[in-house]
């Protein structure tokens, strides 16, 4: 108990820093996933070629290769930003793969008379998308993107090692000053689980306001 109480602030600035690092990567890789789902299913064919690589490619590469080459590999071409940058664009890129299968999959569960119906009436295929598809194709896979985002809170974990402040960093502090390493890791454990459960509350919460009836 004493590795909390005398180390508070320390847990709680890995805390904060874990917090906004899910927050801003899982915003990213919202924004990157429907963008990339909407890329999927364009009739530009150029698109689709662009989606389909940009998902083969990061659901395929390891996130700790990927988190080197974001953060040791774009400085080297002049893009010089906080760690804290880098490390939330690694884990918004790679997550966004797999918010953007997720969001295909729902989109495939839209009847097609529904995109032909829109189309119809004049509406435009990035209309038809934003305002018919995509938001019945969310309400289908709400579940999917809220273990989508829970995987990115865990592995959030990894940013540590490149000085980035989180909650598994701040292992390695208190092991110097000669805390438990079991109770250090039991109260790590602990924070990251209050994180991922406030998630499954908000996902399960959007699920019974606009989830699909099965």
């Amino acid at each position: 108990m004493d590795v909390l109480t005398d180390n508070f602030s320390t847990f709680g600035d890995g805390f904060l820093g874990t917090v906004e690092l899910t927050v801003y990567a899982s915003l990213l890789a919202l924004a990157l996933g429907f963008v990339m789902a909407s890329f999927r299913v364009a009739p530009v064919g150029s698109l689709r070629v662009f989606g389909a690589v940009w998902v083969a490619v990061l659901r395929n590469t390891p996130l700790t290769l990927l988190f080197f080459a974001v953060l040791l590999g774009l400085p080297r071409f002049g893009l010089v930003l906080p760690f804290e940058v880098f490390a939330v664009l690694a884990l918004g890129c790679y997550t966004s793969a797999f918010i953007c299968e997720a969001l295909r999959s729902g989109i495939n569960t839209v009847p097609t008379g529904q995109g032909e119906a829109a189309r119809s009436l004049g509406m435009t295929f990035s209309q038809t998308l934003s305002g018919v598809v995509l938001p019945q194709a969310f309400r289908s896979v709400i579940s999917p993107v809220g273990s989508t985002l829970i995987a990115l809170a865990k592995n959030s974990a990894i940013a540590g090692a490149f000085s980035v402040t989180e909650l598994l960093g701040t292992y390695k502090t208190l092991n110097e000053l000669g805390y438990s390493i079991i109770w250090t890791f039991v109260w790590i454990a602990l924070g990251y689980l209050i994180i991922t459960l406030a998630i499954s509350a908000v996902f399960n919460i959007l699920e019974k306001r606009w989830g699909v009836a099965r």
